[in-house]
């Protein structure tokens, strides 16, 4: 998973709540945390007008554990929009501790925008599409 440009970034702590009873981040704040970056860029990027107007939903999530994080780590979150064909999407996300870099997780997501009306299936402009690839 080779990041092309752009890559959207952001660095999230890690709280008390986020810890599991193996004393570590659990599993499933690692998938927040990429719905959470995926959002983000979606928002610093896309024309007004197309956030009000698509919303997104997963079709598939896979997610590769590297590393364990900790109680007051820092986790920088990396993202960036891979394949997109006809009405998916590809994101990557890489999540590094940021301490030492080492990277602690890595996802790759499959996305479809919906229209915020219906709730449908619907396609991306090729403006909108634009504002994410290389």
């Amino acid at each position: 998973m080779s990041p092309p440009v752009p890559i959207f970034e952001m660095t999230v702590p890690v709280t008390a709540p986020d810890i599991d009873g193996q004393n570590h981040v659990n599993n499933t704040v690692y998938l927040r945390w990429v719905q959470e970056v995926a959002i983000a860029h979606w928002q610093s990027l896309a024309p007004a007008d197309a956030r009000e107007k698509i919303g997104w939903v997963v079709l598939r999530h896979e997610i590769d554990y590297r590393a364990a994080s900790n109680l007051g780590d820092e986790i920088l979150l990396r993202t960036w929009v891979g394949k997109a064909s006809g009405i998916r999407f590809e994101r990557f996300t890489e999540m590094l501790r940021v301490s030492d870099r080492l990277p602690i997780a890595q996802a790759r997501t499959l996305w479809v925008p919906i229209d915020s009306q219906s709730g449908k299936p619907t396609r991306v402009s090729a403006e909108v599409r634009a504002c994410f690839s290389t």
